[in-house]
């Protein structure tokens, strides 16, 4: 965390202010990181920083909801609903991590868009937004994301009635195609939703797997067994392309011409975060996945070899520092790793009736649908603490975390 001030004296928890939702991910990379591993140093900073950006149970906070898109607001909702899943403990004095998901979900459905192209979420939430005109993947693939996992999570029904509601409107579009497989990026409202912007990213592949996964988990269709095993054929054989040999991720889109933003190099983390819970949670996906993730890590590891302090590059399969550095880059190589060591857990995320036990409340959220009215307060006390220190201290341990896995499987 050497970008995150967050905890320090004066400082805003969890707040990075020209680029809000990064806090979601640097903070699911942390609990991956603790989930695999069993290292709670970090556990103090995620739990104030997912907290103190809660809004009003549905992360709206006000400091930031004036501008804010779906896909940011829904993030967060994906951070909290993966505590609740590994067993975070929620906090003594704040919202559950359950009610925090449920809080994002209950705001997200009060927005779906019956009046234009029969249904969708937008991209953005306010009119005044640029791509308040235009519903995307990973908006609705992230609702639909979220709407599954608290299907499984909650055996409540009503979540996997929206979940299927989210899947068969985005499949009657041009953003999902369930014959190809293939995932656009966006589409237009001004035509009526019936052209597409095909730019592939691999978080608009992984967060429908992903909430393919969890339904197919939950209800045992064949319907969402087909969806899991063609999105994964399509993920991976777009995104770990044989150039490579065929077991490193890259974002296909911007790597090779060394082009991503700060949002794009934050891809493959997400995605390789998602790959290991869907190899747990379909354990016939399981032999597939594993060494993806074992080769991806293995040469992202090789990747953070920098500035002589183990500063890590956007691309892998170079497999040497590409001279890129910044906090989404140790963000990504963190979630790869950490998902690497799928191979230490015995079962799948929990559920309320396998031993999850964060606290419901359906209702969360419903009392704010334009945007909290709290507060955000400075922290007043402190302490520095790093994620690049994460990092060095985890590719640190790598060449014997590899070998250990390699040999034992």
């Amino acid at each position: 965390m050497t970008w995150y001030h967050g905890n320090e004296t004066g400082q805003i928890p969890g707040a990075f202010p020209t680029k809000w939702w990064e806090g979601s991910a640097l903070f699911m990379s942390l609990l991956l990181y603790w989930y695999y591993t069993g290292d709670d140093t970090y556990n103090d900073e995620v739990r104030q920083g997912m907290q103190h950006q809660a809004g009003d149970c549905d992360y709206m906070p006000s400091n930031y909801s004036s501008y804010l898109g779906n896909d940011d607001q829904m993030f967060w909702g994906l951070a909290a609903m993966t505590a609740a899943e590994i067993e975070f403990a929620d906090s003594s004095s704040g919202y559950s991590w359950l009610a925090l998901a449920q809080g994002v979900y209950n705001t997200q459905v009060d927005r779906w868009d019956s009046s234009t192209c029969g249904g969708g979420l937008r991209w953005q939430i306010w009119p005044y937004e640029a791509g308040y005109d235009m519903k995307n993947s990973i908006s609705n693939g992230g609702l639909f994301q979220l709407a599954a996992r608290l299907a499984r999570y909650t055996s409540n029904d009503t979540y996997s009635d929206w979940a299927t509601k989210i899947w068969d409107w985005t499949a009657s579009t041009p953003l999902l195609n369930n014959e190809t497989w293939n995932v656009a990026d966006s589409t237009d409202i001004d035509n009526g939703c019936t052209s597409q912007g095909d730019n592939q990213w691999s978080y608009n592949y992984g967060t429908f797997l992903m909430g393919a996964a969890y339904m197919y988990n939950y209800t045992q269709e064949a319907k969402w067994k087909n969806a899991v095993d063609g999105l994964l054929n399509k993920t991976l054989e777009t995104f770990f392309p044989t150039s490579y040999g065929g077991n490193i991720m890259s974002e296909i889109l911007c790597e090779p011409a060394e082009v991503c933003n700060d949002n794009e190099i934050l891809f493959k983390g997400l995605v390789t975060g998602w790959l290991g819970f869907v190899a747990l949670i379909v354990p016939s996906t399981y032999d597939t996945i594993l060494p993806k993730l074992q080769g991806s890590a293995e040469a992202a590891a090789a990747s953070c070899d920098g500035m002589t302090n183990n500063t890590c590059g956007v691309r892998w399969y170079p497999k040497k520092w590409d001279g890129w550095n910044g906090m989404e880059e140790e963000i990504a190589v963190t979630n790869v790793i950490a998902s690497s060591l799928i191979n230490t857990k015995k079962t799948a995320p929990v559920t309320s009736s396998t031993g999850g036990n964060s606290t419901s409340d359906p209702n969360a959220g419903t009392g704010d649908n334009t945007g909290s009215s709290s507060k955000t307060s400075k922290i007043t006390t402190g302490d520095k603490a790093g994620a690049s220190i994460l990092t060095i201290a985890f590719v640190g341990m790598w060449g014997g975390m590899i070998a250990w896995m390699l040999i034992g499987g």
